[in-house]
Order: C-alpha cells, then sequence, then structure tokens
C-alpha cells in the first residue's frame, strides 16, 4: 500500500503545472521591479530567488481620479509598518490600470524585515498589501548553461501579449538577458542573449544589463524600448525573443555618459508618443518616438557624448528616482530631496 501511495504521489507531481495557480503564501524574498498585467494582477520580480510571481490583487473598482500627494513617504511607510524611514527602502511602485491605486515595493531592514508590498489609495491612505492568504503562480528563471555558481537578476518586467517579458543578467555566454514566459505560468525556457553596441564605450557588449525597458509597437510590431547605463537606447524586437538565442539589439540614441537610466514609460501628447525616462544625472528626458522605426544605427563611437534621436530635459522634475504613468494626461514620480521622499503625481509634459 505505500509503495503504491508513493507511485501515485509521483505521478501528481508530475503532472502539476510549474506554474499553477494556487492559495496561499507566495515565498517572495525580494522585489527587484514590479509590473501590472489585466485585471489587477501584480508581478513580482525577485533576484532573491530568480523568480517572477503573478498575485492577483482584486483591486478592480475605480478608485477615483484625484491627485496624488504624499510627502515624508519613508517616515509615513515607515509607521505603517511599525519602524522609521531610515529602514525603508522604495525598490519600485506601480499604478494598477485597473483601480488607479498605486502599489510600492518595499524593503523593511532590521528584525522582521525583508520585502513588503504597500498600497496607495486614491485617497491618500497607505495600506500593507499582505502576501498571505492570496490567489497567485510562481515561475523560476533558469540561470542558463554558463557553469556552476550560476545567478539570475532582475532588473524590469511588462506583460506584452500574455507574456511577461523579464529583463536581467543569467549566466549564458552573453549575460545579458530577456526572458519571456507565457502567462498562465507553465515553465521558462532560456532567455535571449543581448548583444548591443555601447557607443560611448565604443564596443560590442553582452553583459551590461538592461536597467530599464518599456515596450512600444512600432508599425504594426512590438518593440523593447531598453535603457542601459551611460546611456545606450537600443530597439529590440519582441519577436526575436526565442530561447536560447542571440539577438543584437539596435542602439539609436546615446544619452550621454556617466550616467544610469532609472525608469521609463510611453504617452501620447498632442497626437505624438513619447517616452519619458527618469535618470541619475540627466535628470527626465522626454524622447520623441516618431524617430525610433528608421532611427540609423549607431555602431561607432559618436563624435560628442549624445549621438542619434535627440531628446529635450524636463527641468522643472528633478531628483525623480522612479516614475509611472497615472492616466493619459498625468505621471506619479516618486522624487527624493534632502534625504525626503515624496511621491505625486504631476502633468505629462
Amino acid at each position: 500500500m505505500r509503495t503504491l501511495l508513493l507511485a501515485l504521489a509521483a505521478v501528481v507531481l508530475a503532472v502539476a503545472p510549474v506554474g499553477a495557480v494556487e492559495k496561499g503564501n507566495p515565498d517572495v524574498k525580494s522585489i527587484s521591479a514590479m509590473a501590472f498585467g489585466p485585471n489587477g494582477l501584480l508581478f513580482i520580480g525577485d533576484t532573491a530567488s530568480a523568480k517572477v510571481f503573478a498575485i492577483e490583487t482584486a483591486d478592480t473598482a475605480p478608485g477615483g481620479k484625484g491627485d496624488v500627494m504624499v510627502e515624508k513617504l519613508g517616515d509615513k511607510l515607515g509607521s505603517a509598518l511599525g519602524t522609521t524611514g531610515d529602514n525603508i527602502t522604495v525598490n519600485d511602485f506601480k499604478v494598477n490600470p485597473a483601480s488607479g491605486n498605486i502599489y510600492l515595493g518595499v524593503t523593511r531592514k532590521g528584525t522582521g524585515g525583508g520585502p513588503v508590498v504597500i498600497k496607495l489609495d486614491r485617497e491618500g491612505k497607505l495600506s500593507e498589501f499582505a502576501l498571505k492568504d492570496v490567489t497567485f503562480s510562481e515561475v523560476s528563471l533558469p540561470a542558463g548553461e554558463g557553469g556552476k555558481g550560476a545567478k539570475v537578476s532582475v532588473t524590469s518586467l511588462a506583460f506584452v501579449n500574455d507574456k511577461v517579458v523579464i529583463a536581467g543578467t543569467s549566466n549564458e555566454e552573453f549575460s545579458s538577458t530577456l526572458w519571456t514566459v507565457a502567462y498562465p505560468f507553465s515553465k521558462a525556457e532560456r532567455g535571449t542573449g543581448i548583444k548591443i553596441f555601447h557607443g560611448a564605450h565604443g564596443r560590442l557588449e553582452t553583459n551590461a544589463p538592461i536597467q530599464t525597458f518599456t515596450p512600444y509597437k512600432i508599425g504594426a510590431s512590438d518593440y523593447i524600448m531598453a535603457a542601459y547605463t551611460c546611456t545606450p537606447l537600443v530597439k529590440i524586437p519582441v519577436t526575436d525573443l526565442k530561447a536560447g538565442t542571440k539577438v543584437n539589439g539596435t542602439t539609436i540614441a546615446e544619452l550621454g555618459n556617466m550616467n544610469k537610466p532609472l525608469d521609463m514609460v510611453v504617452y501620447n501628447k498632442g497626437g505624438k508618443d513619447y517616452v519619458l525616462i527618469a535618470n541619475t544625472r540627466h535628470g527626465v528626458i522626454k524622447v520623441p518616438a516618431d524617430p525610433f522605426d528608421k532611427a540609423e544605427a549607431i555602431t561607432a563611437r559618436p563624435t560628442t557624448p549624445k549621438a542619434g534621436v535627440g531628446y529635450e530635459s524636463i527641468t522643472e522634475l528633478k531628483g525623480v528616482q522612479q516614475l509611472d504613468k497615472l492616466d493619459a494626461e498625468r505621471v506619479v514620480v516618486l522624487i527624493e530631496e534632502n534625504k525626503d521622499l515624496t511621491l505625486k503625481s504631476v502633468p505629462l509634459p
């Protein structure tokens, strides 16, 4: 009888889908990046466990249309979590398109610390979205076949046409990697290695990770518009992202070296599309999307610090660490100034 039960258990395990949806407590060890899918579905990239989690928030009722303004955010998050602002790091935040509420991926330091998801409703109330007794699924990201001691990182992710596109690094020959994982999850295949020409460095690179990206449709085709440190802007066709392959991204702009891109969104204003990018050194910039289709590839070191598709600096936005589109007219920005954090909505430039 015991042998029969063990055999039956083995069969059940063999047929159970890897990313099966379940009710319980997802074992999220870190929050590296976040994104929303349809109907309030929250995706969390977890570098510490090399996984992506999909969590049903059930947050689909419209939450209001007012402006967002939370000053001294760090202190308020600390108070909500029983600590101080000095023990709080905001790793990422995203607006839930289904409700307009804002979800923050936070790390709480010290005793009882770890990753926490906080919801900010449109009335300005902060509350923990507990990762307990929720409906979720998860998928592990394969590190690749580059040898022992493989390590996966997750830097950015987005939901594109029923798939989650994940940027990071793996232990492949090309460590810079994009994974595409169909949702509902089953199993993640090997990622796609990405090679780019880095104009400021004057060479081809395969190791520098994508720091942030946004999906964008050029004509009828879906692309990943990816930004790297020092600061190439690269377009990569989504159709090229096949498991275990290597792809050359097309560098269409050099936005200036000694700089790290932090976050980016696409928006439309006056009938034209733009990409808004927050950076460490160059502040917030507005890049027109019209030239993306026919932009000439940068394949040699530029003679000036900036080259390719141009941009406009949004000088009134200073200290922006992260941003996400709130609606067709506004963007939410996380600003750090004098060690204080402010989360607020501002008009799209």
